[in-house]
């Protein structure tokens, strides 16, 4: 089977248009042009790609299976050429991370601009890239990145991990909301309440919906966000109440004037870990990076959380 980068970024191009005069307008390539390669590529694999439609064409079975594959083939060749001129221009490492957004919003960017700020490692550069925990562990398995970060409660078999470090959920509540005077609470006696949800395969959205699931109450979401910074927003509102970890809470918590009350259930307090195929063909870059974050999070500091209502 012979298959060349040039059909299959025009296959990729095809399919995602869904139009092979567009994708030859992207392409800057005559559409009869492309429409031959796409012959001699389903010629080449010995099935259809395409399907043809009124207004355009759609991959087959087939065709969408060679897509995933595409993909991922134009993204490692993008990540060789990036490396090699980064390579060129004097940069001596690079490092790709992938990190869920509790991670991101929490640590990872302070730990990693620590790493960086050392003179040993001022010719290392450190991609990161935001996913949630499933597309962290599938990168790291693909091989698209060195190292994830991500809750330990994630599928990681098959790869290897390390401590990093923990955070604790929380409640984040008006003023004058029932919720807003206690120190702690457990979650099964705030679901009478309206809650401002995340993203359905977040790791707190996926946490929560099982606990309540477990305690036979519904999760009512009077609002659904993308991202803890818009959660805290539409809190002040007084739209709803928001879990969140207390760590990303606790610095907007003043500002907004919002109460911070952390849940006393055992799974709310949770543990990250860093995920890696194999250390020992991790480059010097990566190891570099990963010994760093092991010792952030031997650090007893890395897994405290201070009580919000402590002055």
């Amino acid at each position: 089977m012979n298959l060349d980068l040039t059909s299959l970024r025009l296959f990729a191009a095809v399919c995602e248009t869904g139009n092979i005069a567009r994708a030859g307008e992207q392409q800057r390539i005559a559409g009869s042009a492309i429409s031959k390669r796409m012959a001699q590529l389903e010629h080449a694999v010995g099935t259809p790609l395409l399907v043809r439609r009124r207004r355009g064409v759609a991959p087959t079975t087939a065709g969408e299976t060679l897509l995933e594959h595409t993909r991922a083939v134009l993204l490692n060749l993008e990540r060789i050429e990036r490396d090699m001129a980064a390579y060129a221009t004097g940069v001596r490492g690079q490092v790709r991370v992938l990190a869920t957004a509790s991670v991101l919003a929490e640590s990872l960017a302070d730990d990693v601009a620590a790493f960086l700020q050392l003179p040993a490692h001022r010719d290392i550069q450190v991609h990161i890239e935001e996913q949630l925990s499933p597309g962290v562990v599938r990168g790291v398995r693909e091989g698209s990145a060195s190292l994830g970060i991500c809750w330990d409660a994630a599928d990681l078999q098959g790869l290897q991990s390390r401590t990093y470090r923990s955070d604790h959920l929380a409640i984040v509540a008006y003023p004058g909301h029932p919720v807003a005077e206690r120190r702690s609470i457990a979650f099964a006696e705030a679901l009478d309440h309206e809650f401002v949800g995340m993203p359905a395969l977040s790791a707190v959205q996926v946490v929560l919906q099982r606990a309540a699931a477990v305690a036979g109450r519904p999760l009512v979401h009077r609002m659904l966000v993308s991202n803890f910074d818009a959660a805290l927003r539409v809190v002040r509102a007084r739209l709803g109440i928001s879990i969140v970890p207390q760590e990303v809470a606790e610095p907007y918590a003043a500002a907004y004037g919002l109460a911070v009350v952390p849940l006393a259930d055992p799974w709310a307090r949770r543990r990250f870990a860093i995920c890696l195929r194999d250390l020992q063909t991790l480059s010097p870059a990566a190891a570099l990076l990963l010994a760093h974050l092991e010792a952030v999070g031997r650090s007893p500091a890395a897994h405290a959380t201070p009580d919000p209502r402590e002055k």
